[in-house]
C-alpha cells in the first residue's frame, strides 16, 4: 500500500512525496503474501479497484523493466454443498455484471484443470481464467523504480516517531533521522497502523491474526503452474510453489495476536508453527488431496495478517486529524487491492476525493467502540474466518455483540427480539424468535414473522425503533445560512418544518441523504445514516469554517420511536397528544406522551400514516409502554425494509452513493432550483449533459425467488443494470427490488433478473410499488 501510494502520488504530480519505512521494504506482511490476485469482490467498485491492480501490474513491468512475477492461471472454485454452489454460481452472475470472464464448469472438466484432487464430493465449479498471482516483493521494487523514476524519495531504516499537528491538522512528522514539514500523511503502516494511528489521536481499529499456510517439496503432478484451487468448504487455498504445493487457510475462528508482541523489531518475522491449531485444515487439505499423504513438508508458514471490525480495509481521510489518510487493514487481500487502492488514496489526497465511491471502505465508518482492543481481540478472529463463509442473507456476526444496546433493548428481549449490529447497536430484525434462524438462500424461517409486522403496519399499528440513527444538533446565528450552503435542499422553511435534503459533494453527487428538523431560528436537528454519524459529523464540521454555528452528536441523548399505520392516529391521541393529528405532513411539533415531552414528525419511511417521535433516552420505556397498551406492535427492520422497497424509498449504500447524483436516483424534488450550495454547479452539468433516472422499482413474477441484492437485469438477453434493495414485498405478495439500469425503461417492461444463474421474469415499474393511499402501483 505504501509503495503504491508513492507511485500514483508521484504520477499524479506530487514529486516531494517520501516514503519512509522504519525497517525494509515489504518486512511487515507483504514478503510472505500468498499473493493471489482475484478481481471479483461484492461490489463493482471494489472489483473495478483490483482491476486496476491487474492492469499496473502488466504497465509496471513494461514501464519500469522489472519483472512483478504475474502468472496468470486462473483460480477454480469449488462447491460440496448445495448452497456453496448457489454462493458460486451467485458470484458467476456478478462476475458477468463487472465485465469479469467466469463461467460453470463440470466437476469432470474441474478435475481435468486439477487432477490431483479429489473431486468425488464435488457438485459443481466455477471457473475465472483471467484470476492469478504475482511475486510480493517484485511488485514493490516495481513501483518503487517508477516512482523514483518520477522524482518521489524513499527512506529505509527511519522510523516515525510521532506527528506534528496544529488545530487538528496535519504539519509535520518527527522521524529517528528528523523533522519533516508536511500537510498530508498516509498511514500505510499495516500491523502496527492501530498504534500509528493513536499517536495522531485517531482510531485505527484493525488488529493482526495468525495466518497459516503449509508448503511442501516437490511432489509427482505438479508441473509448471497451477490454478489456484478455492476449497472454500474445506476453508482452504491450494496452489503450486517451486514444483510443491503451498496450501493456505481461514479457519473458522483465528488467533489474534496482541500488539505488544509486535514490536518494532519484528522484521521479516514469523510466528511459531502450531500443528494443534492447522491439524483440522491439514485433515480438509489430505481430504482433497490425496498425495499431500507422502509430501515432504518445508515448513507450516504463520505469518502475521491484520483484519478490521467488518473484513473491509480502511482508506480514507480520518475523522479525528485533518490531513492523516488511512490505507490499511487489508484482512489478507493487500496485493490484490495494492494498486487499485494506492491509486485511490493518492486521488483522495491530491484531488479531495477518491476517482469512484468507495465508502464501504471509509476510515470514518467504524464506531469509537470498536477500536478497543477488548473488541478487536474477540472480533478479527471471526473476521478471518469469514473470509470463506457463505454469503447468506441475515447472518450476523457472534463475537463482540452487545457493544451499544438500545434503550430499550431489555424490553425487546422479553419480546422475542432477533437482533443485528449496526455501528455498534444492537437493533431488532424482527420479532416473536423461538430459536436461533437457520441460514439459507431459500424462504427464511422468519417470512412469517416479518408479514405478521408488516401486516400491523398496515392494517393497525407497528413501532419501528430508529433510534441508531445519527442526530446531530446545530446551533448558532449561523445554522440557516450554513445548512443551506451545505444541504441541496431549502431549509430556510419556517419553525416546525421537517426537511428531506440530498447533501451532495463537490461532483454533483450524494455525500448523504438527512432529514432535517427546524426546531428554532438558531437549532436545526439533522437525522443521518446509522453508519455515517462519525462521516457526516466530521463532513459538516470541516464544512462550518467562517460559519457561526456549533454542532454536536446526540445520537445516544434522543431515542426515537416511529409509530406507525392507520390506528397511529387514534394511539396518539389515546396516549394524551391528540394535538400530534392536527400536524401538517413534514412537520414536526412537541407533545406529552405518558407524561414525557417528545418531539413528533409527521413523516414516514414505510409510506403509512404516522410520526417518528423522538425522546430523551431514559424516557423510551415509558412511551414506548403506552404506545403498545394502547395497541402498536413492535416491528423490525426487515419489515421496515420491505415496507421502504415497496414505496420506493432510497437509501444510502444502496441506491444512493458518492457516484449517483439526485438526478439518476429521481430525488430532484429534494434540491432547490435557485442554487446556492455545493455541487449545484456539478448537479447542472450532469443534467446539461443528459444524465436521466436511472432507479426503478422491480417486481419479480415467481413467489418463490429470493433476491438478495446485487443480481444483473437482463433485457433482450444484455445486462442493463443491477438490483440494489431486495426483500419480499408482502402488500404486493412478490420478491421486490430497486435497482439501478443504463438505459431508460416504460413502467411494464418485462426483464430478466439473474440469481444464481437462473433467469426470473420480471416487471419495471416506475416509482413505487405499492403506496397505502393508493394501493398496488400497477405499471
Amino acid at each position: 500500500m505504501g509503495c503504491s501510494t508513492l507511485y500514483h502520488l508521484a504520477e499524479m504530480g506530487a514529486t516531494d512525496a517520501i516514503l519512509l519505512e522504519r525497517n525494509k521494504l515489504t518486512s511487515g506482511t507483504t514478503w510472505h503474501s500468498a499473493a493471489q490476485v482475484r478481481a471479483l469482490r461484492h461490489s463493482q467498485n471494489l472489483t473495478r479497484m483490483i482491476q486496476y491492480s491487474v492492469d499496473l501490474y502488466a504497465r509496471l513491468e513494461q514501464e519500469t523493466g522489472q519483472s512483478v512475477g504475474w502468472i496468470q492461471k486462473g483460480s477454480l472454485s469449488l462447491a460440496t454443498k448445495p448452497d456453496r454452489l448457489t454462493h458460486i454460481k451467485r458470484q458467476e452472475a456478478l462476475a458477468h455484471a463487472y465485465g469479469i470472464d467466469a463461467k460453470s464448469i463440470s466437476v469432470a472438466e474441474a478435475k481435468e484443470r486439477w487432477p490431483l484432487m479429489n473431486a468425488d464430493d464435488v457438485l459443481g465449479a466455477v471457473w475465472s481464467p483471467d484470476d492469478g498471482r504475482v511475486s510480493p516483493s517484485d511488485v514493490c521494487a516495481a513501483l518503487i523504480k517508477g516512482a523514483r523514476q518520477r522524482g518521489a524519495q524513499l527512506f529505509e531504516d527511519t522510523g516515525m516517531t510521532g506527528f506534528l499537528t496544529r488545530d487538528g491538522k496535519i504539519t509535520g512528522v518527527e522521524t529517528t533521522a528528523g523533522t519533516i514539514s508536511c500537510d498530508a500523511v498516509a498511514l500505510c503502516t499495516g500491523l502496527w497502523s492501530r498504534e500509528v494511528g493513536a499517536m495522531a489521536g485517531a482510531e485505527v481499529p484493525a488488529l493482526a491474526c495468525e495466518h497459516f499456510y503449509l508448503l511442501t517439496k516437490p511432489i509427482e503432478g505438479i508441473v509448471g503452474n497451477t490454478p489456484t484451487l478455492s476449497d472454500h468448504d474445506n476453508r482452504l487455498y491450494i496452489r503450486d510453489d517451486s514444483g510443491g504445493l503451498l496450501v493456505g487457510c481461514f479457519e473458522p475462528m483465528g488467533k489474534p495476536i496482541a500488539p505488544e508482541i509486535l514490536d518494532e523489531s519484528f522484521e521479516f518475522g514469523l510466528l511459531p508453527e502450531d500443528w494443534d491449531h492447522f491439524e483440522p485444515m491439514m485433515m480438509n487439505a489430505l481430504h482433497r488431496l490425496p498425495a499431500l499423504e507422502n509430501a515432504e513438508v518445508k515448513m507450516l508458514l504463520n505469518g502475521p495478517e491484520s483484519f478490521t471490525p467488518d473484513g473491509t480495509f480502511m482508506l480514507g481521510e480520518t475523522s479525528e486529524t485533518r490531513g492523516l489518510f488511512l490505507g490499511c487493514g487489508m484482512n489478507s487481500v493487500g496485493i490484490a487491492s495494492g494498486g487499485g487502492a494506492g491509486m485511490n488514496l493518492a486521488h483522495l489526497i491530491m484531488h479531495g476525493h477518491t476517482p469512484y465511491d468507495l465508502s464501504e471502505a471509509d476510515a470514518k465508518r467504524f464506531a469509537p467502540i470498536y477500536n478497543s482492543l477488548d473488541h478487536l481481540m474477540a472480533r478479527a478472529p471471526e473476521i478471518l474466518g469469514t473470509h470463506y463463509d457463505i454469503a447468506y442473507p441475515g447472518k450476523q456476526l457472534s463475537t463482540a455483540r452487545n457493544l451499544r444496546p438500545l434503550p430499550l433493548h431489555a424490553t425487546y428481549v422479553e419480546a422475542g427480539a432477533h437482533f443485528g449490529q449496526f455501528y455498534g447497536w444492537e437493533r431488532p430484525l424482527y420479532f416473536g424468535k423461538t430459536k436461533e434462524p437457520t441460514l439459507t438462500f431459500d424462504r427464511p424461517d422468519w417470512f412469517e414473522n416479518v408479514k405478521q409486522e408488516v401486516s400491523a403496519a398496515h392494517t393497525r399499528a407497528a413501532i419501528f425503533d430508529v433510534s441508531p440513527f445519527g442526530k446531530i444538533e446545530v446551533k448558532g446565528p449561523d445554522a440557516e445560512e450554513f445548512l443551506m450552503k451545505t444541504c441541496a435542499g431549502y431549509l430556510a422553511r419556517s419553525l416546525g418544518s421537517v426537511i428531506y435534503t440530498a447533501v451532495l459533494n463537490d461532483r454533483g453527487a450524494f455525500e448523504s441523504d438527512i432529514t432535517a428538523q427546524r426546531i428554532a431560528n438558531d437549532h436545526y436537528r439533522l437525522f443521518v445514516g446509522t453508519n455515517a454519524i462519525k462521516r457526516d459529523l466530521a463532513w459538516f464540521t470541516r464544512a462550518s469554517d467562517g460559519f457561526d454555528v456549533s454542532l454536536e452528536d446526540s445520537t445516544e441523548k434522543y431515542a426515537t420511536l416511529s409509530l406507525m399505520g392507520p390506528d397511529a392516529a387514534r394511539i396518539v391521541a389515546d396516549c394524551g397528544a391528540p394535538e400530534l393529528n392536527d400536524l401538517g405532513y413534514y412537520k414536526v411539533g412537541p407533545a406529552y406522551i405518558a407524561d414525557k415531552h417528545v418531539r413528533a414528525a409527521r413523516m414516514s419511511y414505510v409510506g403509512e400514516y404516522g410520526w417518528e417521535i423522538t425522546c430523551l433516552s431514559e424516557n423510551a420505556k415509558p412511551i414506548y409502554d403506552a404506545l403498545v397498551e394502547a395497541g402498536a406492535t413492535p416491528a423490525g427492520l426487515y419489515a421496515q425494509t420491505s415496507m421502504r422497497i415497496e414505496k420506493g424509498f432510497c437509501a444510502m449504500g444502496h441506491e444512493l452513493d458518492g457516484d449517483t447524483s439526485p438526478i439518476e436516483a429521481g430525488l430532484m424534488f429534494a434540491v432547490r432550483k435557485s442554487g446556492g450550495f455545493v455541487g449545484h454547479d456539478a448537479l447542472m452539468a450532469r443534467k446539461a449533459s443528459g444524465a436521466f433516472c436511472k432507479t426503478v422499482s422491480i417486481t419479480i413474477m415467481d413467489e418463490n425467488a429470493v433476491p438478495l441484492g446485487h443480481e444483473p437485469i437482463y433485457l433482450n438477453g444484455e445486462i442493463i443494470g443491477q438490483t440494489s434493495s431486495c426483500g419480499f414485498g408482502y402488500r404486493v405478495g412478490k420478491p421486490i427490488a430497486l435497482g439501478h439500469v443504463n438505459t431508460p425503461l416504460a413502467s411494464g417492461t418485462q426483464v430478466q433478473i439473474d440469481i444464481a444463474r437462473t433467469l426470473y421474469d420480471a416487471e419495471i415499474t416506475l416509482g413505487p410499488l405499492f403506496d397505502p393511499n393508493g394501493m398496488r402501483v400497477k405499471g
